[in-house]
């Protein structure tokens, strides 16, 4: 495919995300099982298209002076400059023509994109819903503009050492050993973590292969470090997901604690027992009507509660366009009802981790304060937000210690 008819699929995929309430990733997948020419240069290449957009998706339409496909994709090449007429010539499979309204917008702001979104509202330039602003500033403060800049663009690729198979010097020769060219950077806050960049070629790398290493993200692992799991505890990842806390603990306690993962979608958790051989770590896996054996009988408890997932905004655009006031309402007494239905399980001087990858206070520091309200003898050990950049995508965790924790 030429570069021209890539960009003219994503417009396509994009026109058919906006329609309906499908994952841009699914429709992806479907597009390239329907058009098997695509190779798979060209499939990473729309995809790329197509979460640009979707990360920057108020002010290339606002570039653009629309909301489809065909204005996002535009509105991205104003940006990058040059003459968009070259892509949009409407030759071969490329997009049609520029029409004369559009020809003028593009003559009229040439290279000047960055002049014109400087004049912009602040939604549009910083790519954020508008009924999203104020919460926002209230969590970020002085980082505002900073932050939700960096959530507009891509991001890099964080792995985390796993302790229970090599040390950071041993994983960075088998990334070495896969590509010459793989030279992770530390991460401030976050010792176990190694920084590639955006679109570093790695899922067949020995390193991942072997349990080396682990995709997670610096600050989720930093997250993980906050709730200080030990040595010899009972520990439960309560809404697991895809288990990367439990296998963190697992890294962290040097596989001498009982790690129990659960998780209300056992689906999510499919991948797991995988994860864990190659890991070498052992977790088990615990189903509803399981854990009734733990009531009572955990020494840390963490909860990677449901959330807006704003924190993440640049791995998961989409999810910026789609939450709503009700949407937000609706996690928020998810997350509630998570951290209350995880007090059951631990032990009377145990610790609760509260956790999301969420940047608003609502969701976050609220629901802590709500937490040790409700708790008699609860104590505050500490709480962070981290915002994005800083060491990587925006997470909050506060761990509370129950009557008589341990601290």
């Amino acid at each position: 495919m030429t570069p021209a008819a890539r960009v003219a699929a994503a417009a396509d995929i994009l026109d058919v995300w906006r329609a309906g309430d499908e994952r841009a990733e699914a429709i992806l997948r479907r597009w390239g099982r329907e058009n098997r020419y695509a190779g798979s240069k060209d499939r990473r290449a729309i995809s790329d298209i197509v979460y640009d957009c979707l990360r920057r998706r108020r002010s290339y339409g606002f570039l653009g002076d629309g909301e489809n496909g065909r204005a996002l994709t535009l509105g991205r090449a104003m940006a990058a400059g040059g003459d968009p007429a070259r892509t949009f010539s409407g030759e071969g499979h490329a997009p049609a023509a520029l029409s004369a309204s559009e020809a003028r917008r593009a003559a009229t702001i040439g290279d000047g994109a960055a002049r014109a979104l400087a004049e912009a509202p602040v939604g549009v330039k910083l790519d954020v819903p508008d009924w999203l602003l104020a919460p926002l500033r209230t969590a970020l403060g002085d980082e505002f503009e900073d932050g939700l800049r960096v959530m507009r663009e891509r991001a890099p690729i964080d792995l985390r050492v796993n302790r229970l198979r090599a040390d950071p010097q041993a994983a960075r020769a088998a990334l070495a050993e896969h590509d010459p060219s793989l030279v992770p950077e530390p991460v401030e806050e976050a010792p176990d973590a190694l920084r590639l960049p955006p679109g570093a070629r790695i899922a067949d790398a020995r390193a991942l292969e072997e349990g080396l290493v682990e995709l997670q993200d610096a600050a989720s692992q930093a997250g993980a470090a906050l709730a200080d799991p030990r040595p010899g505890e009972a520990i439960l990842d309560y809404c697991a997901g895809g288990g990367g806390k439990a296998l963190a603990f697992a890294s962290l306690t040097g596989g001498e604690a009982r790690i129990v993962a659960h998780d209300v979608a056992p689906e999510r958790m499919r991948d797991l027992p995988t994860r864990a051989g190659r890991a070498g770590a052992r977790i088990e896996i615990a189903r509803s009507a399981e854990l009734e054996a733990l009531v009572g009988a955990c020494d840390l408890v963490f909860v990677d509660a449901p959330c807006s997932g704003s924190g993440v905004w640049r791995r998961d655009p989409e999810a910026k366009w789609r939450l709503t006031p009700a949407r937000l309402e609706t996690l928020r007494a998810a997350q509630a009802e998570a951290a209350r239905e995880a007090l059951r399980y631990l032990k009377p001087d145990g610790r609760l981790a509260y956790a999301t990858c969420s940047l608003l206070a609502e969701e976050n520091a609220a629901q802590t304060e709500a937490l040790l309200s409700s708790i008699s003898g609860a104590r505050l050990i500490e709480q962070r937000l981290w915002r994005p950049g800083a060491p990587g995508d925006g997470f909050f965790c506060a761990v509370i210690a129950t009557s008589g924790g341990k601290g």
